[in-house]
């Protein structure tokens, strides 16, 4: 029946190795590593051999491991876990597995059925959501493991349709790999999925409003952006680009297909001049109510269907039906990609039960929107909620209409981070809020904020007359600040591009907790708002509103050991322990480890904005030996994952006598990147300006350089992309100190404090007295908690 649907076969390797299999009347065990157990029970004796709506390879090396068994018992050993199972239904007293793991005395042994304590995954939506809201299950746990239970998964066959499950059993999967986060999400990745690449421009900023825009007013809009030089690269129209006001006996209007030519009379020169502008389009969906008889793709889709089209019979939405969804995508959706569009928001709210049993209809307009999507090799993408674990094969997510309110924006850095615990990588929240709550201008600086150090960066809000993001809808600071950010989304890209091949290649999300990179620091669980945004940088967004009377932003910090650089105010931190920040509203708390390297663009705009740039600024920490390497490939196709991509290495060499910044020759198929390439080189936080030489052909040629407190810049024009450079210092380089006396006044002079107090500490905090002495005057004064705070965290950053 179905006309060349081949696209939606996806690949999957469900079958196990038989010799990692121990296979009873009624049970089934499989040792799928030494830290990951397969455990099964079926009254009827029937297993699960096909892959499921969340497990696509069980193919996985037989581990090590060792068995003993008896008629009664059987136990499994590996070098993390011990299994003891007495061969009867599952219970608690029947099968137990321990974690080898010495990270509890008392709870590292888990009885079937046994509520698992573990560090919890992400919601379904935060729709309505005033705040916080419970979150499902995760595969991490601080006791080392953790349950999934696949045993409610709708099954695909071999030829890639979707099933519900012939025999009713238990599937649970029980990973015990400690604090090994990373390893353990990587096995995950394995089970369930790799999380594809999504297109270079969906990492810039995304404008969404629910509002009844035309085509004149949405222009228009754009071109006050770019006047503003306000980049965006994302266009989504919400759903009254559709009819909407219909006649009431087709019902509602809430699903719609059909442009409304009132407000968008010519749809293909809209989609075009946008277009034009390097804006990539996104329409919404509310598919729930099918297809009427008023709609344009109508009559082609019920001759299909073989419907009444005299009775204006409408095509009932049946996604579970093979038929419909041939029509649905060959009549509805695909003429208007023809017409330009580029991907759907699937605004699917209308539960998760269907006439199958285990068939969540959110999930199947997922799976076969997304692989719909990618039919003709362009890099798939859809925007929609999530729809349970192995979501993360399908970004992006659509985390739901949330409340404008302080209390929102505190939950969405954990909220948003935490979802990797479940593989989920690629949340857009509404930015700013979608509705009710207050307007308040430093509450969406914040947010924005938020947004820009988020996977997705996605202004969004509600159809109210006076919702709005534009930024000059707010006051002159929060105007000035939102643009500097949004400008520095874009700036960011070629780091944040790198990290969306990371977390395909590599399997690491790019918004993480900080315990992946610390599990045994009780502080890495206890800071829940801060996280690692890829491998560079550590974030601590404000989310509370600023304090009076030093009209500053504050949020509590755990520091890592090490040195680090606030990329903001430049001011440098000794880590390894806690310390209270305080931010005015143009920054937040985004620290850089000594030794990192970050690569920006300022090609900003247009179409400009989605090629690979034809310079880069890279950003280079004093403090540490570092690297980083810079990823691209044609930004748009799946060919990346035949090895169409091109790599270029940057390595500072600090702790050295001849310290020395090398490009290498870049590596892969060249013809992703530009030929010629200029650099600018900042050296971050450099105690003094150092002669510097480049390396060429095995002869030293000289450089030109500026300083400007603290930072050398070297602009290198046409490096040759197939050969790299190299600059070499001729001294030594020192790590420069913080300006204290500096920023204590510039923090004074903008307090509104009483201006005897100003002077008295700043001649306190600027002697050159014993600095416990001076903490200790400094404490004695009976100060307001915060002012004594923002005072020592100055004073004592880098001590």
């Amino acid at each position: 029946m179905l006309k060349d649907t081949n696209h939606f076969h996806i690949q999957t390797t469900p079958g196990m190795n038989p010799a990692s299999v121990l296979t009873g009347r009624h049970y089934r065990i499989a040792v799928l590593t030494e830290s990951l157990f397969r455990l099964e029970y079926s009254e009827s004796g029937i297993f699960n051999d096909l892959a499921t709506r969340t497990v696509i390879d069980r193919n996985f090396p037989v581990p090590n491991f060792r068995v003993t068994e008896s008629e009664e018992l059987l136990e499994i050993y590996t070098s993390r876990l011990y299994l003891r199972y007495t061969k009867e239904p599952f219970s608690s007293n029947s099968l137990r597995i321990e974690s080898i793991s010495n990270l509890s005395n008392y709870d590292n042994i888990w009885h079937y059925g046994d509520e698992v304590n573990d560090l919890g995954g992400t919601a379904r939506t935060l729709d309505k959501v005033d705040g916080s809201c419970p979150l499902g299950h995760g595969i991490m746990s601080k006791f080392g493991y953790a349950v999934l239970d696949d045993s409610d998964s709708v099954l695909i066959d071999h030829d890639g349709n979707v099933i519900p499950r012939s025999a009713d059993a238990l599937d649970f999967y029980f990973f015990g790999y400690g604090h090994d986060y990373l390893e353990c999400l990587r096995v995950f990745y394995h089970l369930c999925g790799k999380t594809p690449m999504i297109p270079r421009y969906a990492l810039g900023n995304w404008w969404s409003r629910y509002y009844e825009y035309t085509e004149e007013s949405y222009c228009k809009l754009m071109r006050d952006f770019e006047k503003e030089d306000l980049p965006f690269s994302v266009a989504i129209i919400d759903m009254d680009w559709h009819l909407v006001h219909i006649d009431p006996k087709y019902g509602s209007g809430w699903t719609g297909y059909t442009w409304n030519r009132d407000l968008f009379p010519d749809p293909e020169r809209f989609i075009r001049w946008l277009h034009d502008q390097g804006l990539k389009i996104g329409l919404n969906l509310h598919p729930a109510a099918g297809v009427r008889a008023y709609e344009d793709c109508y009559p082609e889709f019920a001759s299909f269907m073989e419907v009444d089209q005299e009775a204006e019979e409408p095509i009932v939405f049946h996604i579970t039906d093979e038929k419909f969804r041939e029509g649905y995508f060959r009549y509805v959706h695909h003429p208007l990609e023809r017409q330009g569009i580029d991907f759907w928001w699937i605004d699917w709210q209308q539960g998760s039960q269907s006439d199958i049993a285990g068939m969540d209809p959110l999930w199947l307009l997922n799976h076969y929107h997304f692989l719909d999507s990618g039919r003709e090799g362009k890099r798939s993408l859809i925007f929609s909620r999530y729809a349970g674990p192995g979501s993360h094969r399908y970004p992006v997510g659509f985390s739901g209409d949330t409340l404008t309110t302080w209390e929102s924006l505190d939950f969405q850095p954990y909220f948003t981070a935490n979802a990797s615990n479940i593989g989920y990588g690629w949340w857009s929240n509404d930015i700013g809020g979608h509705m009710l709550g207050v307007k308040d201008d430093i509450m969406a600086v914040r947010w924005l904020q938020l947004g820009v150090f988020s996977p997705i960066n996605r202004l969004h809000t509600a159809k109210m007359l006076f919702y709005g993001r534009e930024p000059w809808r707010y006051g002159m600071e929060a105007r000035t600040v939102m643009g500097e950010f949004l400008r520095l989304r874009h700036r960011l890209i070629p780091y944040i591009y790198t990290m969306n091949y990371l977390a395909y290649a590599e399997d690491r999300p790019i918004m993480l907790p900080m315990y992946y990179q610390h599990p045994d620091s009780e502080e890495a669980y206890q800071y829940k708002n801060q996280y690692y945004f890829g491998i560079s940088m550590i974030v601590a967004p404000i989310t509370t509103p600023s304090l009076p009377r030093i009209n500053m932003g504050k949020v509590s910090v755990w520091l890592p050991e090490g040195i680090y650089h606030d990329y903001f105010t430049g001011m440098i931190y000794q880590g390894g322990r806690m310390v209270d920040m305080y931010r005015p509203l143009s920054s937040i708390p985004v620290l850089i480890k000594a030794g990192a390297i970050l690569p920006e663009t300022e090609e900003l705009f247009g179409k400009a904005f989605l090629s690979n740039p034809q310079a880069l600024t890279l950003k280079i920490y004093a403090g540490s030996d570092g690297s980083f390497t810079l990823y691209e490939d044609d930004n748009d196709s799946n060919l990346y994952q035949q090895g169409e991509y091109v790599k270029t290495r940057y390595t500072f060499d600090w702790d050295s006598e001849q310290p020395a910044f090398r490009i290498d020759a870049a590596r892969g198929t060249l013809s992703l990147t530009p030929a010629l390439r200029d650099y600018r080189l900042e050296f971050i936080n450099l105690a003094a300006p150092a002669e510097a030489f480049l390396m060429a052909n095995g002869q030293k040629k000289p450089l030109t350089w500026t300083w400007d407190n603290g930072i050398q810049t070297i602009t290198l024009r046409e490096v040759e992309t197939c050969s790299g450079a190299e600059i070499r210092f001729t001294e030594p380089l020192r790590l420069a100190e913080n300006d204290v006396a500096a920023r204590i006044f510039h923090f004074l002079d903008k307090a509104e404090i009483e201006y005897a107090l100003k002077d008295e500490l700043y001649y306190l905090l600027t002697s050159s007295g014993n600095t416990a002495m001076i903490l200790n005057q400094l404490q004695a004064m009976n100060l307001d908690r915060d002012l004594e705070h923002v005072l020592s965290e100055i004073f004592t950053a880098q001590l």
